[in-house]
């Protein structure tokens, strides 16, 4: 598979004249804020992006607020801090602006795991079922399903379906499977996951609870399912935001990536926040997306100074695309 430029080497491919991107973080912030308002542009940025870019962003959301955002948005250009299928979503609703995203190669696990030509052959074994897909997956999986759903949406819009409506539930299956359960639907799953929230560890998990023995303890639904039987709540990113923020408790320990914590300790900073802790040994002790991390402040200051990288979506995958995340959208209201 061929790599996507980085923004460098499609500089020099167009033949634009190259420059560096101020090393002082206040001018790099400054230069930022002052291009946005200069190209009329939009920054969205997801909850697990690096902090320093939620704070200047104009939008902070989950999937379902960034779709919604971009959707809505009468900016020129939208800059999306997140991963590479956030941006095409974008590009899907508004096919019309400039999309951009400070880093091409940020992908994401859960999106890789649906190939688009074995999930057409999948599809393929069940021709009286609807597909409704989660958002984290390509324009091409999108263009292939029915309703696309985000965790903050999904046990609402499976629940409206009629009782004898066959479902086939794509690519996270651990949301799936918590759907399923929640909802006593009969689901076929496909099995995708998200590398960062299958990597909390029950083990040390386990030891940080009994360290903090009043922490409530809550996760996302792409957890794996022995992880989740022990939270005392489970939801997207944004519910568990507004769950610490509601909840009496002073303690939380919190099971999906770590970027989240920023705008938690900043919505209640008089309480603990700890994020669960990830099998691999990291700096941080915790669940973080590599590929979230790629987007940092000077490739955002690149990416508005250069336009670059931009997405595109082919016409004919964006228009089946675009029904099936409308349907989502009108669904949610």
């Amino acid at each position: 598979m061929t790599m996507p430029l980085t923004i460098e080497e499609e500089v020099r491919q167009i033949g634009y004249v190259s420059r560096s991107a101020p090393k002082d973080k206040q001018e790099l912030i400054d230069g930022i804020l002052r291009m946005k308002q200069e190209k009329s542009a939009v920054i969205l940025a997801h909850y697990y992006v690096d902090e320093d870019i939620q704070d200047l962003a104009d939008f902070v959301g989950d999937s379902l607020g960034l779709s919604q955002q971009a959707a809505a948005t009468e900016a020129d250009m939208i800059v999306f801090c997140g991963v590479h299928f956030m941006g095409e979503t974008a590009k899907i609703l508004s096919p019309h602006k400039k999309v951009v995203i400070p880093d091409m190669n940020a992908g994401c696990s859960l999106a890789d795991s649906a190939p688009a030509d074995k999930f057409v052959a999948f599809k393929a074994q069940y021709p009286d079922h609807i597909v409704l897909s989660y958002i984290n997956c390509s324009a091409e999986i999108k263009a292939l399903s029915d309703i696309i759903v985000t965790s903050s949406n999904a046990l609402k819009i499976v629940q409206s379906l009629p009782a004898d409506q066959k479902i086939i539930f794509a690519p996270d299956a651990n949301l799936g499977r918590f759907v399923a359960k929640k909802t006593g639907r009969d689901m076929v799953l496909w099995d995708g996951a998200c590398i960062v929230h299958i990597d909390i560890s029950l083990e040390k998990l386990n030891d940080l609870r009994a360290k903090y023995p009043n922490a409530k303890f809550i996760a996302h639904p792409e957890c794996q399912e022995h992880i989740l039987i022990h939270a005392d709540f489970v939801g997207s990113t944004t519910a568990l935001l507004n769950y610490v923020v509601e909840q009496p408790e002073t303690e939380f320990i919190v099971g999906t990536e770590a970027g989240i914590l920023h705008k938690m300790r900043l919505a209640v900073p008089d309480k603990k926040i700890i994020p669960a802790p990830a099998n691999e040994n990291n700096t941080c002790a915790c669940s973080e997306c590599p590929y979230m991390k790629m987007n940092t402040l000077e490739k955002l200051y690149n990416t508005l100074y250069y336009e670059l990288p931009e997405i595109h979506v082919p016409e004919d995958i964006r228009v089946k695309a675009e029904a099936s995340v409308l349907r989502m959208l009108e669904m949610s209201k």
